[in-house]
């Protein structure tokens, strides 16, 4: 069908097209400002560290590398702040006031790979939890606004001195209330510390910031550029009327099948095109997590097996690349860009210099609902379109083309093809526009789909798998494949340990930090295959917090990510007061058995859980504690290790078997 479409390609009107004019005589439109992913909000990339190469890095050649991929143009990044934040807990670079640490987590390792790859790439940091101690116990951020600043300023700082990485922009707190005081002590803060070049993105919502921006010039020195999420690809007349650059700085947020890449095209060019919105970043880079924690597979690719090394380059790829592969930051859309007659949309950006590239989507209702918010009804048919390329335009003779159908009805889709030049004469040029179809026409000579060889075929998590923690340079923070709901758990090399526990998996946070989603009261790092119904799970554990401290393994874990407060599943717990018990819930409500177990603190014990379908039995340092205890649901799920609260804990030969 493409090719037919082609062949109909003509340099004359046809009666009954429409006609478009791009001519840059009258002046340029606003600067683009790129488009972007986001790493975080929360632990998204989790997964991704744990791939083998060549894998990893053909995963990260698809999201970064220029004219290979989505090629993106900005890499947003969650400042960790020890809390669940989506889909899993991210770690500050400042558990504790005393402590400063930055090369905890993978979001460092991530820009830098993104920097390798595209030197000119924008970072962007924002907080969606912080440290307890930032507050002094109070669940707000901004009590003590030049302590939040600090923190802040001094992950911006370590960024450059440990990584030699430029952050771009900093916001505020996601999806949050804002604070006039604390973001002018920001700026004065980062000003103070030389980072003048680091702008304010405010404030990462809706757009109602700009009802203050309009009536205080202090503020609105302060801030740079407004952030909006989900903003429908609309944006606020008071927003506008600021003057500032406009972002979409969350967006997307839907599964990466087809009709998740008929969202991304719809709204990347109808953002700019409904809202004046210069940027759009979507959440989340990649799917790099377990796909049944929340919003499973809502990345613009998805990397969730790294035992295996298989991933998936869905549409949201390509269709990034229709942009960002024949744009850059520093480009001006063009003034006269709209919606078509029949539907769809067209932008036009230029980088004043001859060079000029012109995007066409024409997404259907139904193909391109994204998750949020609600999508107003409209219609879209196949349409004759001419463009009349005026001005400095004029002078170009042929256009390179680029294209994508979605097909939903035979599965047959074709993304990111290049076709025939199309000749342009006299500055004009028509083509035929179909439904749920994307095209790019242009001069940039430089696009390429990349390809590598077929990555592995999918496999499901061992059923055997065993970790001693035993890595006495881990390149990263946190041992593979754990994927932390509440609470931090990092290597730790124990230099007090006189016997086989010196490198351990311990468990950091002691106090419950500033929170952006509902954190447990206890915490809990879950891993292994969320199908799991049989298992035995084994594990040393080390109580560090005499008379009230606690810890558990668990099999069957139904929930996480913001869900986790709520998660079932089998618990088996012992405590520094020398007792246990097993419970169907990780509050502890609902016990199923309890007793003495002669436990206390600062002595390894050996737990074993064995769930045999609807039984289940328990062994503490390999003599049989409790048995014969029914467990009626939920029926299968990850395995975890835990704490009874924010608590100092150590865990160490974790071995689980399932089936």
């Amino acid at each position: 069908m493409a090719a037919l479409l082609l062949l109909c390609l003509s340099v004359l009107p046809r009666a009954g097209a429409a006609i478009y004019r791009l001519d840059d005589k009258p002046g340029l439109g606003p600067e683009f400002d790129g488009i972007g992913g986001l790493s975080g909000g929360g632990a998204t990339s989790r997964l991704l560290v744990n791939y083998q190469e060549p894998y990893r890095s053909q995963i990260l050649d698809y999201l970064f590398k220029p004219n290979f991929g989505a090629s993106l143009h900005i890499l947003k990044v969650e400042i960790g702040g020890d809390a669940q934040t989506t889909d899993g807990t991210e770690p500050s670079h400042m558990h504790y006031e005393d402590d400063e640490n930055y090369f905890r987590g993978y979001e460092w390792w991530l820009m830098k790979e993104a920097k390798k790859r595209n030197p000119n790439i924008k970072l962007v940091g924002l907080p969606w939890a912080f440290p307890a101690w930032i507050s002094g116990g109070e669940n707000w951020p901004y009590v003590y606004p030049d302590r939040t600043a600090f923190y802040i300023s001094s992950w911006i700082h370590g960024a450059k001195l440990y990584h030699n990485l430029d952050i771009d922009y900093v916001g505020i707190w996601n999806e949050r209330s804002y604070n006039r005081k604390y973001i002018m002590v920001l700026r004065q803060s980062l000003d103070k510390v030389g980072l003048k070049n680091v702008g304010i993105i405010a404030a990462d919502g809706k757009w109602g910031i700009a009802n203050d921006l309009i009536v205080d010039p202090y503020l609105s020195d302060a801030v740079e550029i407004i952030g909006a999420h989900y903003p429908g690809t609309v944006s606020s007349s008071n927003a506008r009327k600021t003057g500032k650059k406009l972002w979409s700085s969350e967006d997307y947020s839907t599964v990466n099948n087809d009709i998740g890449g008929g969202c991304w095209a719809r709204i990347l060019n109808q953002n700019y095109v409904n809202g004046n919105i210069t940027s759009t970043i979507a959440w989340n880079l990649l799917a790099s997590y377990y796909k049944e924690l929340p919003f499973g597979q809502d990345g613009l690719m998805t990397a969730d097996e790294p035992w295996s090394g298989h991933y998936e380059v869905q549409s949201p790829i390509w269709v990034t690349a229709h942009t960002t592969q024949f744009t850059q930051p520093g480009w001006h859309y063009l003034k006269n860009v709209g919606h078509l007659k029949k539907g769809g949309s067209y932008v036009a950006l230029t980088d004043g210099k001859g060079n000029l590239t012109i995007i066409v989507e024409t997404m259907s209702h139904d193909h391109s609902v994204c998750v949020r918010p609600p999508l107003p009804p409209f219609k879209v048919s196949k349409q004759n379109v001419t463009f009349q390329l005026q001005g400095s335009f004029k002078q170009i003779e042929t256009l390179k083309v680029w294209y994508s159908k979605f097909d939903f009805f035979k599965n047959s889709s074709k993304f990111f093809s290049q076709h025939s030049d199309i000749k342009v004469v006299n500055g004009a040029f028509t083509m035929p526009v179909g439904v749920d179809e994307i095209w790019t026409l242009t001069t940039i000579s430089t696009g390429k789909r990349g390809t590598v060889p077929q990555p592995p075929p999918s496999r499901s998590f061992p059923k055997d798998y065993k970790d001693d923690f035993n890595v006495k340079t881990p390149p990263f923070s946190e041992a593979p494949n754990f994927a932390d709901q509440t609470g931090v758990f990092e290597y730790f090399i124990n230099y007090n340990d006189p016997g086989d526990h010196v490198f351990t998996l311990r468990q950091v946070v002691t106090e419950r930090p500033i929170t952006w989603a509902s954190d447990a009261d206890q915490t809990i790092s879950v891993i292994g295959d969320y199908k799991w119904q049989d298992v035995n799970i084994t594990c040393d554990v080390l109580i560090e917090t005499a008379n009230t401290g606690g810890v558990f393994i668990a099999g069957r874990v139904n929930k996480g990510g913001e869900l986790i407060r709520h998660a079932e599943g089998l618990y088996y717990w012992i405590f520094a007061d020398g007792t246990y018990k097993v419970t169907n819930d990780l509050p502890g409500k609902t016990v199923l058995a309890s007793g003495k177990s002669g436990t206390r603190a600062w002595k390894w014990h050996t737990l074993t859980l064995r769930i045999q379908g609807d039984s289940a039995y328990g062994l503490l340092n390999g003599y049989p504690l409790w048995k014969d205890v029914r467990v009626t649901h939920p029926q299968n799920g990850w395995a975890a290790i835990g704490t009874r609260g924010f608590e100092l804990a150590q865990f160490d030969n974790f071995h689980v078997q399932a089936g």
